[in-house]
Formats: structure tokens, sequence, C-alpha cells
């Protein structure tokens, strides 16, 4: 059996709107004490959406931090006031201005687990209606629909690099293949 590390003590030295950046004093099972630094989250929704004409409903946007356009599943952090399933609605329709009369969960996974708590839950929306997109104030979006062949095209390429996006298309086509 793995050996668990016992939290001692957590403190944050960092908030913002979307994440906080925490430091927890843990004991390891050896005695010793530790410092774990981490940035803890309220989660976050990634939706993909698929048209009836089997297309997948794509955003493209520019990525500050990496200084280049991302081609990305819709989503965004969890609201503190939201259930992942609402949250997944207010993405959609920012992003995209689709709603969905079937959105429903299809897995859920943690992006980057050494240096975040965060859970990913990921809806497929089926049945969409198109409406008007309402981005927030600092973005900006390229709405695309892809098909099955030029997702795959588009990660072999590297056009399509984001992590979220490349987690959740494994987890969609898993269950997808499971079900054919």
């Amino acid at each position: 059996m793995l050996k668990v590390l016992e939290q001692i003590s957590s403190e944050s030295k960092f908030v913002n709107p979307f994440w906080e950046y925490k430091v927890d004093k843990y004991k390891m099972p050896n005695g010793k004490t530790g410092d774990y630094h981490y940035v803890h989250s309220t989660g976050a929704t990634m939706i993909i959406p698929v048209t009836v004409k089997n297309k997948f409903v794509m955003i493209n946007q520019f990525r500050y931090l990496n200084n280049k356009t991302s081609l990305e599943f819709p989503g965004g952090g969890l609201n503190k006031n939201l259930t992942p399933l609402e949250n997944a609605v207010k993405e959609l329709k920012e992003e995209t201005g689709y709603n969905s009369n079937s959105l429903k969960k299809v897995g859920e996974y943690n992006p980057y687990n050494g240096v975040a708590n965060e859970i990913c839950h990921i809806f497929l929306a089926e049945d969409l209606i198109k409406e008007k997109p309402n981005p927030e104030e600092s973005e900006e979006f390229e709405i695309m629909e892809l098909t099955n062949k030029d997702i795959s095209e588009r990660i072999i390429s590297g056009d399509i690099w984001d992590g979220m996006t490349l987690a959740a298309w494994a987890i969609y086509t898993a269950i997808i293949t499971k079900i054919s």
C-alpha cells in the first residue's frame, strides 16, 4: 500500500479570481516535514459540442503565455457559485454562442496533478441551438467546425496543442470507441 503524506497546515500566498497559490506543510511517512507549493482551483469545464452534421465546434484564440493562437474546445474555470453543468452551459454560450438541449458529462481529469488540484469536467453537447456568442472582455474567438479527421490531422500537425483539449478528446474518443 502506498504511503500517504499528512497535511500539517495550509497557507494562501496569493489569491486571484481564477485560482489560489498555496503552500502546505506536510509530514512524510519517515516523520520528516516538507513544503508543497501548488495552485488550488475550484475546477474547470470543457465542452465538446457536436453539430447535427457531426462536426465539432472549436474555438481558436490567442494564448498570452505562449504568444500564439490555440485551437481548443470551449471551456473555462469553474465559477464557485455554479455547478460544473451550469458552468458548462455558461462557457458554451459565452465562447461559441451555442446552447444545447443535450449536455451530458462524459468524464473528468486533472490537467497538471503535480502542480494543481484542478479537476476538469468534460461535457458532450449535442442538439445545439445557435445564438450569439458573449465573450468576456479579455477574450476573442474564431469559431471553427471540424470533422473527426480534421481534428486528428491538426493534432498531428501541432495545430491543436492545448493539453486540456487533447485530454478531453482522448476521453471522448475512448468512450465513443467503447460504445461503437
